[in-house]
């Protein structure tokens, strides 16, 4: 299998440390400290250089590298598509030097892979949960926003009605009624959004004290501070900014974000579990 067993085991279990801890920051702080994020970085390929010396061997850092290159792309991919914040880009970096799990390149590959599928599944189903239990804690507000957002867009619902007949004259035609299903998603997508929505204005606004802003918090829209202008920015209130806004001791609106790392940490146990029971998904040659 052209694995080190006991090496490989030890960086997974660093690994589960580090996430576990992220967890912790970022349910208690709603961020994780960027020195955690690199700390995890550095001791990974600290670690394989010492192995790749010791046993005269560099294939063992050299993935480490690659895999942290790989990471590096897809978590700045997510970040730039705002389908993740600052926090989350950086521990997914942070898990490229630990995830090559073999020295095969093309072991590797699938590992990423299962990865990134396991991680968007888990985290779907884990941001669902999260959104219908701040809807359950919030009802009355949602029901509220809801409405009003439902009456803002309802002018768009034609868009998608008319898509999606066109879709089911088109799966019709060629013969192919399994992809009907896709009609329904097109048509929910409208609600999906309003929902989305809905639970963003209900549930996730907060109005804290300027001393309890923290660097990288996203305002809710801009504000003036000593006439000036903070903008309202998928980066967040930069450390400049930080000082301005504290400064002026005024409360502020931040929309808060779902904590993420969950889904970091069940995608990461589960590829544990797999790798451990059914190792064969990624070591059997698809080219054979």
């Amino acid at each position: 299998m052209n694995i080190i067993t006991n090496e490989i085991w030890f960086l997974m279990i660093l690994g589960l440390i580090w996430i576990i801890s992220a967890v912790l920051q970022d349910i208690k702080r709603r961020e994780v400290d960027n020195i955690w994020n690199f700390s995890l970085i550095f001791f990974a390929l600290a670690y394989r250089a010492f192995l790749s010396i010791f046993l005269w061997d560099y294939r063992f850092f050299v993935t480490g590298l690659i895999g942290f290159g790989f990471f590096y792309i897809i978590a700045n991919l997510f970040y730039f598509s705002k389908m993740f914040a600052g926090g989350d880009a950086k521990l997914l970096m942070a898990l490229g030097p630990v995830l090559p799990l073999s020295l095969s390149w093309l072991v590797n590959l699938k590992i990423f892979g299962a990865f990134i599928i396991l991680f968007l599944i888990a985290g779907s189903i884990y941001a669902l949960i999260y959104s219908l239990t701040l809807v359950l804690i919030n009802i009355r507000a949602f029901a509220k926003e809801f409405d009003k957002q439902y009456h803002r867009y309802k002018r768009f619902f034609w868009l998608p009605i008319i898509l999606a007949l066109l879709w089911t004259i088109f799966v019709l035609i060629i013969g192919e009624k399994t992809f009907i299903f896709i009609s329904i998603i097109i048509v929910l997508s409208p609600l999906l959004f309003i929902f989305s929505k809905a639970v963003e204005e209900s549930c996730m606004i907060k109005k804290i004290q300027a001393n309890q802003v923290t660097e990288g918090d996203w305002l809710y829209k801009d504000i003036l501070v000593s006439g000036k202008k903070i903008k309202s920015t998928w980066e967040g209130i930069s450390k400049k900014e930080l000082l301005k806004i504290r400064k002026s001791k005024k409360p502020v609106l931040i929309k808060q974000g779902i904590p993420f790392t969950p889904s970091f940490l069940i995608a990461y146990i589960i590829l544990l579990f797999l790798f451990k029971e059914y190792s064969w998904i990624f070591f059997f040659d698809i080219f054979a």
